[in-house]
C-alpha cells in the first residue's frame, strides 16, 4: 500500500535530522565533520539562459570542523538545526531576529550568533543543503507589509482554520496582507486580466483611489520598494498557476530598474530559490526613460552611484536586450531620472486614464 505523502514541514525536518545525523557519521568514520556549500559569491553567480533566472555556479566551499572557526560554523549549525527540528515538533514558528536572540539562552556560548546577519545567513546555507525553504522551517521575516488588491478570491490557511477572502470586496482600502508562506493560500476564483507589480505606496494608494483595479480587472501588488520573497513567490504562483500577465510599475532610476529584475530574474542573494520565486515572462511598464523625455516629467539628476549602477547594468545579463540597452543609454545621456508620481504633474488621474493605458495597450497586455 503506497504510503501517504509527506508534508512539506515532515520534509524539512527529515532533512534538518539528516544533515545532522552526517555530522555524527563523520565523527564515527573519525573524519572532521565539514558541510559542503555552493560559493555564495557575485563570481560564483550564473544567469541560466534556458530558465532566465540566477542561479549559482559550481563552485563549492567547505565549512570545515579543521579550524576554530569553521568548529564554530558547525557548532552554531547543530545547534540551530536542533532548535528547527523542535520547532516543527511543536509545530510553532519564529521569525528570522527572534532566532537571533534565541541563541543567547544556548548553553555553548560559541554557539551564540554575534549578529543576526550570521544568522540569517546559517538559515541560507540550511536552506541550500536541505533543498527545503525558510518557511519550510517555519521561520519567517519580520512582516513586510505587502499586499494585493483586486478580482482574486482565495482560501487562506491560519491557525484558527480555514477562510475564504475576496481581495476586493473583503478588505479594506488597504488590501489583502501577503502572508509570509503564500504557498497556504489557494487561489479559489478571479476575473484578473493582469497582475501589476507595483514601486511605491503612494502609486499604489492613486491605482486603488481611481479605480484602476476594478475598470481593467488588475490584481494590484504592492512590493514596497525591494520586494520580499513572499511576494515575489505569490507573483509566481499568480502567473504559473492562473497563467496571468504580470507587468512592473517603478520610479525610473537604475536601483527600480533592478527591483524589476529582481522579480523577473531573481536576485544574486536568493540565487539557490530562483526557479521558486522569480517570473522571468513579468515585463517592465516604466517609468522609462523615454518617459521623461515624451511626458517632459520632473525629475532630478543623476548622482555618481546612479551613473555607476546604469553602467553595470549594461553589463548585466537580465539587461542585455535591445530595449534596455536603449533605454539605459538614453538616461545616461538625458542625466536624469523620476519618480513614479512625478506622473502626478499632469494631473491625479492621468496615471490611471492615460499613462498605464497607452503603456499596456502597445505591450499588448489590454
Amino acid at each position: 500500500m503506497a504510503s501517504e505523502s509527506k508534508t512539506s514541514e515532515e520534509i524539512a525536518r527529515e532533512r534538518l535530522i539528516d544533515l545532522a545525523a552526517e555530522f555524527y557519521d563523520q565523527f564515527d568514520r573519525g573524519e572532521i565533520p565539514e558541510m559542503k556549500l555552493p560559493t555564495r559569491t557575485k563570481s560564483n553567480i550564473e544567469y541560466d539562459e534556458d530558465s532566465h533566472v540566477w542561479v549559482y555556479g559550481d563552485r563549492t566551499s567547505t565549512r570545515s570542523a579543521n579550524s576554530v572557526r569553521g568548529a564554530r560554523k558547525l557548532l552554531k549549525a547543530a545547534y540551530t538545526i536542533e532548535f528547527l527540528a523542535r520547532q516543527l515538533d511543536e509545530d510553532r514558528s519564529s521569525t528570522l531576529r527572534e532566532l537571533y536572540y534565541l541563541s543567547e539562552s544556548w548553553d555553548a556560548e560559541e554557539a551564540h550568533f554575534s549578529d543576526q546577519d550570521e544568522s540569517n545567513q546559517l538559515v541560507e546555507d540550511l536552506e541550500i543543503v536541505s533543498k527545503v525553504t525558510r518557511e519550510d522551517f517555519h521561520m519567517r521575516p519580520e512582516e513586510s507589509g505587502a499586499t494585493l488588491m483586486g478580482p482574486l478570491q482565495i482560501r487562506e490557511q491560519t491557525r484558527r482554520g480555514e477562510r475564504k477572502i475576496h481581495c476586493q470586496g473583503d478588505v479594506g482600502e488597504g488590501g489583502y496582507q501577503i502572508p509570509n508562506n503564500p504557498d497556504t493560500i489557494e487561489f479559489l476564483d478571479h476575473d484578473i486580466d493582469f497582475v501589476m507589480c507595483v514601486e511605491t505606496g503612494g502609486m499604489r494608494d492613486r491605482l486603488i483611489e481611481n479605480g484602476f483595479d476594478e475598470e481593467y480587472n488588475a490584481l494590484i501588488v504592492h512590493l514596497k520598494g525591494q520586494p520580499a520573497r513572499a511576494t515575489r513567490r505569490i507573483t509566481k504562483r499568480l502567473h504559473d498557476e492562473l497563467d496571468l500577465p504580470v507587468v512592473v510599475f517603478t520610479d525610473g532610476d537604475p536601483w527600480s530598474y533592478r527591483i524589476f529584475g529582481s522579480v523577473a530574474y531573481g536576485s544574486i542573494k536568493s540565487a539557490h530559490l530562483s526557479e521558486y520565486l522569480a517570473t522571468p515572462e513579468a515585463r517592465f511598464v516604466g517609468i522609462q526613460p523615454q518617459d521623461i523625455v515624451d511626458y517632459d516629467l520632473p525629475t532630478d539628476p543623476l548622482a555618481d552611484s546612479d551613473i555607476n549602477a546604469l553602467q553595470s547594468e549594461l553589463d548585466d545579463p537580465r539587461f542585455m536586450t535591445d530595449y534596455w540597452e536603449e533605454q539605459i543609454e538614453l538616461q545616461l545621456d538625458i542625466g536624469k531620472k523620476a519618480e513614479q508620481q512625478a506622473l502626478a504633474a499632469r494631473g491625479l488621474d492621468f496615471v490611471t486614464d492615460e499613462y498605464l493605458p497607452t503603456r499596456l495597450d502597445e505591450m499588448g497586455v489590454i
